[in-house]
């Protein structure tokens, strides 16, 4: 049986890249390591996906430390031959300072690394292997393929502390068999060793694996098996292939391991989700997997998760009639299609992956991909008029365009460069963007303005929610609104049995907080007068013509905290807690209305086919939903909620009023 052994690569005399050139051909990213390890290697998978399969490509990341049934093989195995000078070579270190912790990205239902594995035989069509192991920089060979300069691998190294990697690879052979091969790589940076004949150079990359011959070797067959097994990775299937590709040592970025292993997890779903949706009731083009020390950290649900679901559904839009055709005039060509939704939502609370993409609290980006459908990017749009609402798109290049789009893109393809392009690549990049940004003004020219008579309100419990913009609106006191001065006293028998709304008096109309949902506006009713008289509450005498009656407190309505979104579904509802504290029975009303855009007009009655603000309901602190336009409610200390369903695209006016109701 073949024993592997290390091989360090010393300068040819015509000359090699050094480790330390390769090692930064990704640049320096703005993403960190993690993001590029998902992008990159889950690009190499699907660049490698069996094109004769049907089935969904399986892709997972494992971490775990090697358990004692395992580490002695790993010392074994791995410190064989191999460099003693750890400034030089520094697996040697992190093999024998303890336990050894690793990171294993792998694919299934892909081609493998086949091909010849030297790589001046590789010069026929397969030659994944050389390209993967050997090669660097190589141009895309995979037509429509996510990847475009070859330096995705890099990634592997520059996230294990001591630079290497076993890759464990199984492809099919020419002969229409299987084979396993497994073997080691490590790029650090290059030296000088002095020798018996002279100082020699080291490029600074070292191959594991059989070095009986003149060119180190993958170990194959048995071989490959056997000591894969000792080392504790995972087998293939009789059948199966794909590639593992184990990461000595990971960098967590001063994560715990758990805590990685979950952004990962967050990471994959934001940079990956277009391979996890179905499309006309298929199967996703990907499945995705992350566990830690046998653990499973699930991989979140895209149509489940704020807010990709928004993109989600811009995909949908952008693929279906609803989607818009982008195109260049001059020259003529039709550069793709865009799809824009547009929603009321709650904020959002940014997560660690969702930052990296500068995605914090709004979402007004549009995600760009190429034909293979893997996010390029998220390009930010201009921020809607409201921080409640957002807006997500996507665009998709054509296929007839994809290698315009491909040439704009950094190694780490996370941009689109016009300037790095000559015409008209550049005008073509340029275009796209300007297409773009034009109908996302579209999408935002729903202006709209508040009503005349917008001061003297306290917006009180909508103020922090809503801020930002106030339809000139200011505030005089706190969370709390009066029912009408001169109205306070339960109304005549007579006017209730008339169905009559609230009584007028000398002194003005109705108070009502009320709030601009539509566009997360918030603006009084008009015409309201309001006050905030704090503790001195006012009194007003029932029946004070005819003398003799016992004073009542006016009846009010108390606004507690802000008013909030809740997402049920795809619907946001705008909740608004209140309490009546007077005493005595009341009888509470909402006001719903609509302010055209561009206009100052409100309008209560919609147009043919438009939507309404709706009340659904008046929600009790028990959670009892009671399904009246009014209701009568017993004043106290006790806390309801008026819930309502805001139009779409609209600024909706909610105002809610109070009147007593004479006891029986």
């Amino acid at each position: 049986m073949t024993e592997p052994r290390w091989f360090s690569q010393a300068y040819p005399p015509e000359g090699a890249s050094a480790a330390e050139g390769i090692r930064n051909q990704l640049g320096r990213p703005e993403l960190d390591l993690f993001t590029i390890l998902v992008r990159e290697s889950a690009q190499n998978s699907w660049d490698a996906r069996c094109a004769a399969s049907t089935e969904p490509v399986d892709y997972r990341i494992d971490m775990w430390t090697v358990g004692p049934a395992h580490t002695g093989a790993w010392r074994k195995l791995l410190l064989a031959d191999a460099p003693t000078n750890t400034e030089n070579f520094p697996l040697g270190e992190t093999l024998r300072r303890g336990s050894v912790r690793v990171l294993a990205v792998s694919d299934r239902g892909t081609r493998g690394l086949g091909g010849p594995t030297r790589a001046d035989r590789a010069v026929g069509a397969e030659h994944d292997f050389v390209s993967f192991i050997r090669n660097i920089g190589e141009p895309r060979d995979t037509e429509l393929g996510g990847g475009t300069y070859g330096f995705g691998k890099g990634i592997f190294y520059l996230l294990s502390r001591p630079g290497t990697v076993l890759v464990h690879s199984r492809c099919r052979t020419p002969q229409g068999g299987y084979e396993t091969r497994l073997i080691g790589c490590s790029l650090w940076k290059s030296y000088v060793v002095a020798e018996p004949d002279g100082s020699r150079r080291y490029t600074g990359r070292h191959w594991w694996g059989d070095t009986s011959g003149e060119v180190v070797e993958p170990l194959v067959g048995k071989e490959a098996e056997s000591t894969a097994q000792r080392l504790g990775l995972v087998a293939f299937g009789p059948q199966e292939t794909g590639t593992t590709v184990v990461v000595i040592d990971p960098s967590l970025d001063d994560l715990a391991p758990a805590a990685a292993a979950d952004y990962l997890a967050e990471t994959i779903t934001w940079h990956l989700w277009p391979k996890m949706i179905s499309s006309g009731g298929g199967r996703p083009a990907m499945r995705f997997s992350v566990t830690c020390d046998g653990i499973s950290h699930p991989v979140p649900d895209p149509r489940e998760t704020r807010p990709l679901n928004m993109f989600v559904a811009a995909y949908e839009a952008m693929t279906g009639p609803d989607g818009s055709d982008l195109d260049c005039l001059r020259p003529k060509r039709h550069l793709g299609r865009l799809g824009l939704v547009k929603r009321i939502m709650p904020p959002l609370e940014p997560s660690r992956a969702s930052r990296m993409l500068d995605i914090e609290d709004l979402v007004h980006h549009v995600c760009l991909m190429r034909p293979a459908e893997l996010v390029v990017t998220y390009h930010p749009g201009p921020k809607p008029p409201s921080v409640n609402q957002g807006y997500a798109g996507v665009f998709r290049a054509d296929v007839s365009m994809d290698d315009f789009y491909a040439r704009a893109e950094p190694p780490t393809h996370d941009a689109w460069n016009p300037q790095s392009l000559d015409r008209p690549g550049s005008t073509f990049v340029q275009t796209t963007f300007r297409r773009i940004n034009e109908s996302l003004d579209r999408l935002l020219s729903l202006g709209g303005v508040a009503r005349a008579g917008a001061s003297n309100v306290a917006l009180g419990a909508a103020s922090s929610l809503f801020s930002g913009l106030v339809g000139g609106a200011w505030g005089i006191g706190g969370a709390t609104d009066y029912s009408k001065p001169g109205s306070t006293a339960a109304r005549a028998l007579k006017s209730e049995r008339a169905g009559e709304g609230t009584s007028r008096s000398t002194r003005g109309r109705a108070a009502s907080r009320t709030a601009m949902v539509g566009t997360g506006r918030v603006a009084p009713a008009e015409g309201d007068v309001a006050g905030d008289f704090g503790a001195n509450d006012q009194w007003v005498a029932e029946g004070q013509n005819s003398g003799g009656a016992m004073p009542r407190r006016r009846p009010r309505v108390q606004y507690v905290g802000d008013a909030v979104y809740h997402e049920e579904g795809e619907d946001s509802l705008l909740v608004q807690e209140f309490r009546l504290p007077v005493p005595g029975p009341q009888r509470v009303r909402i006001d719903l209305a609509v302010t055209l855009p561009g206009t100052g007009g409100r309008e209560t009655d919609p147009p043919i086919g438009a939507r309404m603000p709706e009340l659904l309901g008046w929600e009790d602190g028990e959670g009892h939903l009671y399904v009246s336009d009014a209701l009568v409610i017993e004043g106290g200390e006790s806390v309801w909620r008026a819930v309502v369903r805001p139009a779409p695209d609209t600024m909706t006016e909610i105002g809610i009023k109070v009147e007593a109701v004479r006891a029986p």
